[in-house]
């Protein structure tokens, strides 16, 4: 009999073509998708006058140069794209472009498009591909040097982490979301505390979670420092897959379905590291300082860095100095410049309309940016009567793109501002030099809008269905 093995264990044995003396794996790839970034790679593979080794495996986006709002493009940004469609031309490379109805973030059209399957290893040169370990898939980022080995080889060589089970124990409260659980276990565990792991996250919790949920959570693994963030595959992810574009269809279905419903951590595998929280012990959260482990719930206080230990009292106060916060002040206190809804964390159409339910028949106090995550969510927003709600409330209502999550095309905070982001990373500078970000959820960016300051959305949100 063999051994009990975890999910991710049985997607690393399925993927393994061969193993060197050193451990490291030779992975197949069954999806390489590739952005505006990906240019060094193709001109490696050029100078080797080799070509791309499976096409109709490879998926060119544009996301992170992608203009939102209209206006001239830079040349240099125009560049890029131009650059990335050539190449994709060149290679036969399906690629959707700005032109094209399916485009958006590529961690979010992947799923909406059917690309993202269970079982698949996905690779993409971006370190949030754990995005689409939701669906029972082995998704990680890549650097620029393997993105040319898998273009030219349709293959990867990786050194197999180690395994973490996260337990979510009970439900989410009224107004509580995936991010808020994000945010909850990274503070709890650090930056680092899954470094060097592969997280599957499991419990009533976590399969109480939409797709979009989790996505939003698998999303956030790369902040904790883990290698990739897995969901086994349910009835959730089934009825989420079916009928999209690149989905199988009729007989094709069926046999998917069999061979996904096998997807699952068998009873008694044994994981390097367990950890159990309760979701009852979550409460909307926000960032306070610059690293995302530096948060805590919207009810609590500035910490003093003088309380904390070793190393992490230079790091709050280095924190504190750049946020120009105090320590003690409530963080429901904490009055911001703009808002930001958006990005492949938080820019899903369940992420927009949670946000529209706060927003509806009030009125921002603060400017703001709403970019939704694909074209496709932009229109489904449009038909829903969401980007009417934004309008009305006086946030601007642009095209999906990467946007202030990176600071790209002037979609981006001022020196000095503050902003409160539904965005994955608040490290200094990510929204733009000197920029101020505190992480939220999209719910709670509503709430700072009306507020104008950091506040907790569950008061917002009492009698709204």
């Amino acid at each position: 009999m063999t051994a009990p093995q975890t999910l991710f264990g049985k997607l690393w044995a399925a993927h393994e073509v061969m193993r060197r003396d050193d451990g490291t794996s030779l992975l197949w790839v069954d999806r390489h998708l590739v952005h505006e970034g990906s240019h060094h790679a193709f001109v490696k593979l050029e100078s080797r006058g080799m070509k791309v080794a499976a096409p109709d495996l490879t998926f060119g986006v544009v996301d992170h140069y992608a203009p939102t709002r209209a206006g001239e493009m830079a040349a240099d940004i125009r560049r890029m794209i131009d650059t990335l469609g050539r190449n994709a031309k060149a290679q036969g490379i399906r690629l959707f472009d700005l032109r094209d109805p399916g485009q958006g973030i590529v961690h979010v059209i992947g799923p909406e498009q059917g690309l993202t399957l269970p079982g698949l290893l996905i690779n993409c040169g971006d370190s949030h591909t754990s995005t689409h370990g939701a669906f029972g898939a082995l998704a990680f980022g890549v650097g620029a040097t393997e993105v040319a080995h898998i273009l030219a080889t349709q293959t990867i060589w990786q050194q197999r982490p180690k395994t973490m089970r996260i337990t979510v124990d009970g439900a989410l409260g009224a107004g509580v979301t995936a991010k808020d659980l994000a945010l909850h276990w990274i503070a709890e565990l650090g930056a680092d505390g899954a470094r060097g792991h592969a997280i599957e996250y499991a419990g009533p919790a976590v399969r109480a979670l939409s797709m979009e949920g989790r996505l939003t959570l698998c999303n956030l693994s790369i902040e904790g420092g883990a290698r990739l963030g897995l969901v086994a595959p349910d009835q959730v992810t089934f009825d989420y897959i079916k009928g999209r574009n690149f989905a199988p269809k009729g007989a094709d279905w069926e046999a998917a379905l069999r061979d996904w419903s096998q997807l699952a951590t068998d009873k008694d595998a044994r994981f390097d590291r367990e950890v159990a929280l309760n979701a009852s012990d979550i409460a909307p959260t926000v960032t306070w300082g610059t690293s995302p482990e530096e948060a805590l719930p919207i009810t609590g206080h500035v910490p003093d860095p003088a309380r904390l230990s070793g190393s992490k009292q230079a790091q709050a106060r280095a924190a504190l100095e750049y946020m120009a916060l105090e320590p003690g002040m409530a963080l429901d206190q904490i009055a911001v410049d703009q808002v930001f809804i958006g990005s492949c964390t938080n820019g899903r159409i369940e992420d927009l309309r949670l946000a529209a339910k706060v927003l509806a028949g009030r009125k921002a106090v603060v400017p703001g940016l709403v970019s939704p995550g694909s074209a496709q969510v932009k229109k489904q927003a449009e038909a829903e009567g969401l980007a009417d709600v934004f309008a009305q409330a006086g946030l601007e209502w642009a095209a999906s793109g990467c946007s202030m999550c990176v600071g790209m095309n002037g979609d981006r905070v001022e020196a000095g501002k503050r902003c409160a982001s539904s965005t994955n990373r608040n490290f200094k500078g990510r929204q733009g030099r000197g920029a101020r970000t505190h992480l939220m959820s999209p719910a709670m960016v509503a709430a700072a809008a009306v507020t104008g300051h950091l506040a907790d959305v569950r008061p917002l949100l009492e009698g709204r269905t």
